[in-house]
């Protein structure tokens, strides 16, 4: 068994979902697993790493910010051989599809600087599907990802709430109005471009 070394690469690291699916995908992983937060920077400690996993959500159709930077150290690594590297990735819009330019960024950075690519786990609805009767799909498919990470396949697999893009839309709509009301916003003031009140 490689060692592995999971990113949070998400901008709100400590309170992100990518915090809490990593959670959930460390049992299914079943070792342990060092980690490394992009927000926080600083080097990144991955003497010894066979397999370097990026958990990230989808930003602007791309890879996040915080997430470019540790691309950037992983840029100029100087030992070999390098680490394979994996991602999961999710996005709020119910497709895991749209998820995909992001995946392939990081494939063409792998391909560019000569490390080795593995898996992709696609995650679509994210924002919502962990607090849902369906988070057991997301389940499954972490431990897919975990066996095929062990395995040292290269695989994209995908996984969503079986709804229809209607039903998305109007349980989104209900969530975000709710949100919105907890914090004392309307669903008018949510509807304006406007995000900070003069």
């Amino acid at each position: 068994m490689g060692k592995l070394l999971i990113v949070n690469g998400s901008p709100r690291a400590p309170r992100s979902n990518s915090r809490r699916y990593i959670e959930q995908f460390l049992p299914c992983w079943g070792e342990t697993a060092d980690r490394y937060t992009a927000l926080k920077g600083g080097p990144l400690s991955s003497e010894g790493c066979t397999d370097l996993l990026l958990v990230f959500p989808l930003y602007a159709d791309g890879v996040p910010a915080v997430l470019m930077r540790t691309l950037k150290q992983l840029a100029t690594w100087g030992e070999t051989p390098r680490p394979r590297i994996h991602v999961l990735v999710n996005c709020g819009f119910l497709e895991p599809e749209q998820t995909q330019p992001a995946v392939e960024m990081v494939r063409f950075f792998c391909k560019r600087y000569g490390f080795p690519w593995g898996m992709a786990l696609r995650i679509g609805s994210g924002e919502a599907i962990l607090n849902t009767p369906f988070s057991f799909l997301v389940r499954r498919s972490l431990r897919r990802l975990a066996a095929g990470i062990r395995a040292g396949r290269s695989e994209v697999l995908s996984v969503r709430m079986p709804l229809s893009r209607r039903m998305f839309i109007w349980a989104s709509g209900r969530y975000w109005a709710g949100y919105g009301a907890e914090n004392h916003i309307t669903a008018r003031e949510m509807r304006t471009m406007e995000i900070e009140g003069g």
